[in-house]
């Protein structure tokens, strides 16, 4: 149960989606942040920038953010949650790009502490191809799910057991996005 009365069934409404039909006001704007992060047009595909959420999520050890977010990359990537998982456990043994590789040591250093980040790391990025945009919006989604991350776990809301939960979530924000859902996670 959270810390405070949300006045939802938190079952039917987990994590997120509980504080967000509680006020209204606030999740309008953070909605809008998570689409415009997680789905607007960007050379990077949606998959993986929900991949970064989900990643930072797991850093964060939120594990409603960290359920989600992975069932929404695994619904966008060819690689399904195979490579998720991958992802979560070792990025740096991970078959995925040196660019995703270099972005996702950025998010982890955001994680750490937003200073964490060096010049070095932000040069290794663009010798991968990484564009000043994506290194920019790297930084943001890892910031703004710390943010998130520490919302749902500060109120102590429910989060459902098991991976099978999130799927019809994902299914939902892949076909109608943040702005149509009652959350961004």
């Amino acid at each position: 149960m959270a810390h405070i009365d949300l006045g939802i069934d938190e079952k039917q409404f987990p994590g997120i989606s509980g504080p967000m039909r509680y006020r209204p006001e606030t999740a309008k704007p953070l909605n809008e942040l998570a689409e415009v992060l997680l789905r607007g047009p960007h050379s990077l595909p949606a998959g993986e920038r929900e991949l970064i959420a989900a990643y930072v999520s797991g850093l964060n050890e939120c594990r409603f953010c960290c359920a989600s977010h992975s069932a929404f990359a695994a619904a966008q990537l060819d690689e399904g949650m195979p490579l998720v998982d991958q992802v979560r456990a070792d990025p740096d043994a991970a078959p995925i790009s040196a660019k995703l590789r270099a972005l996702l040591r950025i998010a982890a250093a955001v994680q750490a502490g937003g200073r964490s980040v060096t010049a070095e790391m932000v040069d290794a990025a663009r010798a991968t191809g990484a564009s000043d945009l994506e290194i920019h919006d790297t930084v943001l989604i890892a910031a703004a799910f710390c943010m998130y991350n520490r919302y749902v776990d500060g109120l102590g809301t429910f989060a459902p057991e098991g991976q099978d939960a999130y799927v019809e979530s994902a299914r939902r924000i892949v076909e109608f996005g943040y702005g149509a859902a009652s959350s961004p996670s």
